[in-house]
């Protein structure tokens, strides 16, 4: 080994193999959460300084230290696996650097249990504002394509089959509502992970008069948390990220699901931007939706880590187990799949040529606008919506919904001519036109252009209130480091 453990010193005897070392050691799910942990160092030291809990001296070298390593960066030796964490092996550096006397001191009233738990938390929102960005990036998308595209008439389906006309935007805000609420469901896990565990210490807090107020000001909390065993045993918060994650993403694979089937010569509605395809090693005419389908898999490593994150968590005990070591890299995992995945998505939406001649060509495919022709009957003549439902079913099977096979199924159904009630052709052809239909639509949220063009310039706003909301937040965090270089450069002067 390269190291010492200082932690190990007073209870435990022996050297562990490096084996048992690295096997016990989150060094590498760790860095990740280095510059937080710094940060918590920070604003740990500044709030004993304040508490007259810690000498102005002591506090002025170990803060100069961790200044200069969040500027130049930790020393490798902090991720040695005797130190089992980063935690660790950022006291032994500061020890190392300023003596023991002095590094030994910053860890007062603080355990690694409420350290972590900080950290963690700290990390995890600044990942979910990375994300929050890609799927405002990806509702853009949306909204832009859909802007264009009120009245492009193209299929809906049920079951996969031909089921209505719609409008391609129907379709595109769909997806802009769905990913939405995504955005929402983020939104509310960030309030609630947003609150600080700092001061809990192992579990039972401490004899110290720590301020805990402070601290969580210092790191852009809200409050502290009011219960200090929920502060180091809960990982509900990275369970609800995982969960959101993984809504997220199935979320992605069905839209990617479509564009793959989308771009098939079998349905041919849309064309890919070639920067997000592949072509063949044999086949020199192939042009592979690549992209979509590798997002499309990603569903199943977001899923894959809830489920491991929730079996993990499961039977443990309250209050802190080493176990929760290991669901940290379950949930960086997720988070780096979506933050990955939703520029290049957004991407993929925004360059996307879609064929409307040929979506409108399959809009009226397997009697789609039948329902239509039912309403219209409810509408003009008064008849009830079942009976008109099952003379236009019979029609159907009867061979088509030309007049007179109409009047038979009218005559077997309602017992009475529709002809002479006033059906025509022209109210057939009327009803059965799919840009007809879809005009008829006066339902909210419903296809009919002038709705869509409404919808998508309110979905817009309410995307725009979104990106400043997470831009309120980000801005929150970036007082709280100022706050806490006002009073490191004030205390050090």
């Amino acid at each position: 080994m390269t190291g010492t453990d200082q932690i190990r010193k007073g209870r435990l005897g022996g050297d562990r193999s490096t084996a048992v070392a690295e096997f016990l050691s989150s060094a590498s799910a760790d860095r990740r959460i280095a510059y937080c942990d710094l940060r918590v160092d920070m604003a740990h030291i500044l709030m004993l300084a304040k508490q007259n809990l810690i000498d102005p001296t002591s506090a002025k070298t170990l803060l100069s230290h961790l200044h200069r390593y969040m500027n130049e960066g930790l020393p490798e030796t902090v991720f040695d696996p005797t130190h089992e964490d980063i935690h660790a092996g950022i006291e032994a550096q500061l020890i190392a650097d300023c003596g023991a006397d002095v590094g030994g001191r910053m860890h007062l009233g603080r355990s690694r249990n409420d350290e972590v738990a900080t950290c963690l938390r700290m990390q995890t929102r600044l990942d979910i504002l990375e994300i929050l960005d890609g799927i405002a990036a990806l509702r853009r998308s949306l909204l832009n394509q859909a802007a264009q595209h009120t009245r492009s008439i193209m299929p809906g389906f049920t079951h996969f089959q031909h089921a209505q006309p719609t409008t391609l935007a129907h379709y595109l805000l769909a997806y802009e509502a769905v990913f939405a609420r995504d955005a929402g469901r983020l939104f509310d896990a960030y309030t609630r992970l947003n609150v600080s565990p700092l001061g809990s210490a192992a579990f039972a807090g401490t004899g110290f008069a720590l301020d805990r107020e402070a601290t969580a000001a210092y790191l852009g909390f809200t409050s502290a948390m009011t219960n200090s065993m929920d502060g180091v045993a809960s990982r509900d918060f990275m369970l609800e990220v995982l969960a959101a994650l993984s809504i997220l993403m199935t979320n992605v694979s069905r839209l990617c699901e479509e564009l793959v089937l989308w771009s098939s010569a079998f349905i041919r509605f849309v064309e890919l931007d070639d920067a997000y395809c592949s072509t063949s090693s044999i086949m020199p005419q192939k042009k592979n939706p690549d992209t979509a389908e590798i997002m499309r898999s990603k569903s199943g490593v977001a899923s894959g880590e809830l489920i491991a994150g929730i079996t993990l968590m499961k039977g443990l005990p309250m209050s802190y187990n080493r176990d929760m070591q290991d669901l940290t890299p379950h949930l960086w995992r997720s988070l780096d799949t979506a933050e990955a995945s939703l520029p290049i998505l957004a991407g993929m939406i925004q360059t996307a040529s879609f064929n409307t001649g040929r979506m409108a060509e399959e809009s009226d495919r397997g009697n789609a606008t039948a329902t239509e022709l039912a309403d219209m009957m409810v509408r003009e003549f008064g008849m009830p919506f079942r009976t008109a439902h099952n003379i236009v079913g019979r029609a159907v099977k009867l061979g088509g919904l030309s007049i007179d096979i109409v009047e038979k199924a009218g005559m077997e159904i309602y017992g009475t001519s529709l002809k002479e009630m006033g059906l025509t052709q022209k109210h057939i052809d009327r009803a059965l036109s799919p840009s007809e239909m879809v005009a008829a639509k006066q339902s909210a949220g419903a296809p009919n252009p002038d709705m869509m063009a409404a919808a998508a310039e309110t979905a817009g706003t309410l995307l725009a209130r979104d990106e400043e909301r997470a831009e309120t937040l980000r801005s929150a965090l970036f007082r709280a480091d100022d706050t806490i270089k006002t009073d490191y450069m004030r205390l050090t002067a």
